[in-house]
């Protein structure tokens, strides 16, 4: 099946009206993509850490569980990540979703073809590891139901979009991970943040 959903649309359609909305994004293009649909306090880019944006939103959605958590990643960072889904599947976090935005590509490394290009299923290993609603997207009313599932479905909650494998202009999020931190942590707990 050819794609022709875009990332960034998709993106921008899963954040629209985010409102109090925690986002993590993983390593390259998602954390590109959450900046170009506008840089926000309580959403935290991954600079350097492939594999860990999934973790990082399940322990987030752990310690704040009246807050709605949303993991935007790559495929291949997911496929780098595998094991985080079982943990995720077994510890049940309701306020939790994972997006996989696959273009079948390692976008930052030349292009070359991930496992989902050769039919890897990421939404079928979510399902067998235990997740509660599982999508793959490949069309602008799957996005529709995506986001659904992101703000109001009980988790924890799957989606595979389908993107076209293209090469877009950067949209940088700050580089510093210290200033990263604290904006995130001062939005998320509010003025204590800085003594605790």
């Amino acid at each position: 099946m050819n794609a022709t959903l875009h990332r960034r649309d998709v993106v921008s359609t899963l954040l629209k009206d985010r409102k109090d909305l925690l986002v993590v994004a993983g390593l390259g293009s998602t954390a590109w993509d959450i900046t170009a649909a506008g840089d926000h306090e309580l959403s935290f880019p991954m600079w350097g850490a492939m594999g860990q944006a999934a973790m990082m939103g399940l322990g987030l959605a752990l310690a704040q569980p009246k807050r709605r958590v949303l993991v935007i990643t790559g495929d291949g960072e997911m496929l780098m990540g595998l094991g985080a889904l079982a943990t995720i599947g077994v510890q049940q976090p309701a306020n939790l979703t994972i997006a996989v935005i696959d273009n079948g590509r390692y976008g930052e490394t030349g292009m070359q073809a991930t496992h989902t290009a050769s039919g890897v299923d990421l939404a079928g290993i979510a399902k067998a590891s235990l997740f509660r609603n599982c999508l793959v997207a490949t069309r602008a009313d799957d996005v529709e139901k995506a986001r659904g599932l992101v703000h109001e479905a009980q988790g924890p909650n799957f989606v595979t979009v389908k993107v076209v494998a293209e090469k877009i202009p950067l949209v940088l999020p700050p580089r510093e991970g210290a200033l990263l931190k604290a904006r995130f942590r001062r939005a998320l707990l509010g003025p204590t943040a800085d003594s605790i």
